[in-house]
């Protein structure tokens, strides 16, 4: 775990430490339950908005972006925040960097949380590609009946295909422009692999497409496509932001108190 240095923890108006935590991912939510129970840490959880009924975390919550960078680090600076850790979705690059450059500006410590990509195993047939628009373009070639379970938000990449069913799931209602050829279907994780294959059967999909966004919540769809042999279209993430990061929860917390020995241990 990367060492800290050079930083202090500010405290809250209370006395104790404040932790912004970006969120909207399960291991948000995990880390906010536990440092609920550390008294003196307070926590404030950030989500975009983008989900009409978000699953809200422990401590206080706020909805809606912060204006970008500039926006972020005035936050930071009247909240007195004395740490932030991103743990948004692995896709969430345009808070990430504002992040980075925020916490740059105001000196504050950041931490990424991020849950480890899926690796293929044997009986997986993935296609890999770096992003959208390079699904969109292989996707005709693999399959014509696609599962498609990459985001509302990245359905305008695959609106001008032609020749191609999309079985379409989202937590929310996407906004045109949509693939004219689909079917929609409204559901949040988590899945089971008896749900997922059943799916896949009654829709007759051929192929499915996905990013890359691990964890354990939306990884049966994998195991259902493996089991019926379909090729997956799996979108890779962006390179992770460069701050320290961790995998798991635990990893937090501890990078969390080690700042408040940091701090503990430097004169006033």
């Amino acid at each position: 775990m990367p060492a800290v240095t050079g930083h202090r923890t500010r405290p809250g108006p209370d006395g104790g430490p404040r932790v912004l935590i970006l969120g909207g991912t399960a291991q948000a939510r995990q880390l906010a339950a536990a440092l609920s129970t550390d008294p003196p840490t307070r926590v404030v959880t950030s989500l975009a908005g983008r989900v009409a009924r978000p699953r809200l975390p422990h401590g206080e919550t706020r909805v809606g972006g912060f204006g970008g960078p500039d926006g972020l680090a005035r936050w930071l600076r009247d909240e007195r925040i004395g740490a932030v850790v991103d743990a948004t979705h692995p896709f969430a690059n345009r808070i990430s960097t504002s992040a980075v450059t925020a916490c740059a500006q105001t000196g504050t410590p950041l931490l990424v949380l991020r849950r480890p990509g899926w690796t293929a195993g044997p009986g997986d047939v993935w296609h890999r590609v770096p992003d959208l628009t390079a699904a969109a373009a292989a996707l005709p070639a693999l399959g014509s009946r696609a599962m498609l379970t990459t985001g509302r938000q990245s359905l305008a990449a695959f609106a001008p295909l032609s020749g191609v069913f999309f079985l379409i799931r989202t937590v929310d209602p996407p906004q045109p422009p949509l693939p004219a050829d689909r079917v929609l279907l409204l559901d949040r994780g988590p899945y089971t692999v008896d749900g997922e294959r059943t799916l896949m059967r009654t829709h007759a999909i051929d192929v499915l497409v996905t990013k890359d966004s691990g964890g354990d919540e939306t990884y049966a769809k994998l195991v259902a496509a493996r089991e019926l042999g379909l090729p997956v279209l799996m979108v890779n993430r962006a390179a992770a932001p460069p701050a320290p990061t961790v995998s798991d929860v635990n990893a937090a917390v501890t990078w969390l108190a080690g700042l408040g020995a940091a701090a503990g241990a430097q004169p006033g």
